[in-house]
């Protein structure tokens, strides 16, 4: 008989989101991506089955040394807002780095949701320019709020301005901060704008190189099934990625708008942090930070809210 492995630790997604400090993810985040730039930490590329047009599942496994040993399994259904679900959602596991015994069970949608918009925020601290006071959201889904969450964490914005192909949610979610206000287009969001968040579900560019002003910033992390920033803007800018296989693997692992270019021409954000790379090299450069999601992001993330669960006594144990 197979002995038994012990007790795993489920938490909800009430659970998550009452023990996760979004500060304390920032740094987390911060030191995952460091690790893996390192060459310490064992990721690969993440893979999917495709639905058709409807939709994906992938799976998402990693392994940070001394954070955490998980596997994510994500779904990725846009159609979702008809339905009134997120276009996210996952499970997250965690195991013991030591025995490989399944240690605990996490909802992954806001896992996801809030780690996608605090790397992006992680990548602006060091990207953005210094005096960035115009902040522009492109998209009022689920990462247009996980943004206006995570980037005021780390530039003090004067100016918020929300854009959505939905008015009423461009309105809704400028509601969530005194400073941010909705405007009609996404063009009238970027002109003038420091820092570009694009956080849509587009399969064309949303973007324009010609909308954007000297030393502008762009986060750009959708396009799922297709370009979210158009070419001219990838030509113009210098690119940082979580990891270089955002370039050299095919969608869905890989970016659409970064395929076929150089992947000596995109640094890690890890190496800007750890002082390998240089990052944002004159006040009017262009950047453009492309997010694909890393595992090590899961990672880090849940590993902190399993770390203050038992710590306070949180979730549900159940026998395995």
């Amino acid at each position: 008989m197979i002995a038994a492995v012990g007790e795993l630790l489920y938490l909800s997604r009430a659970d998550v989101e009452r023990l996760l400090d979004v500060d304390a993810m920032l740094e987390a985040l911060a030191n995952a991506l460091v690790i893996y730039s390192s060459g310490a930490a064992s990721v690969p590329p993440r893979t999917a089955v495709r639905l058709g047009d409807r939709g994906l599942l992938g799976l998402m496994p990693g392994h940070v040394p001394g954070v955490a040993l998980e596997a994510k399994l994500v779904t990725v259904f846009p159609a979702n807002d008809e339905h009134g679900l997120p276009s996210h959602q996952g499970l997250i596991a965690l195991f013991d780095e030591t025995t490989g015994s399944p240690i605990a069970l996490l909802d992954g949608t806001y896992i996801t949701a809030i780690r996608t918009g605090g790397t992006a925020a992680v990548a602006t601290r060091v990207l953005a320019r210094d005096d960035a006071a115009v902040l522009a959201i492109l998209g009022a889904g689920t990462q247009g709020r996980s943004h206006i969450e995570t980037f005021p964490r780390v530039r003090d914005f004067k100016e918020i301005r929300v854009a959505s192909r939905n008015a009423d949610r461009a309105r809704d979610l400028a509601g969530r901060n005194p400073r941010a206000h909705a405007v009609a287009s996404f063009e009238d969001a970027v002109r003038g704008a420091d820092v570009i968040a694009c956080c849509t579900d587009a399969r064309q560019p949303i973007l324009r190189r010609e909308w954007l002003q000297p030393g502008a910033h762009v986060s750009a992390v959708g396009g799922t099934f297709g370009p979210e920033v158009d070419a001219e803007t990838v030509r113009a800018s210098r690119v940082f990625v979580e990891w270089r296989g955002a370039v050299t693997n095919p969608p869905p692992a890989g970016a659409h708008e970064l395929q076929g270019i150089d992947p000596e021409l995109v640094t890690e954000v890890g190496e800007v942090l750890a002082g390998k790379k240089p990052g944002r090299t004159s006040r009017d450069e262009i950047t453009l930070y492309k997010s694909t999601g890393l595992a090590v992001e899961d990672a880090a993330t849940a590993r902190l809210v399993y770390d203050r669960a038992r710590a306070q006594g949180g979730g549900v144990r159940l026998p395995l």
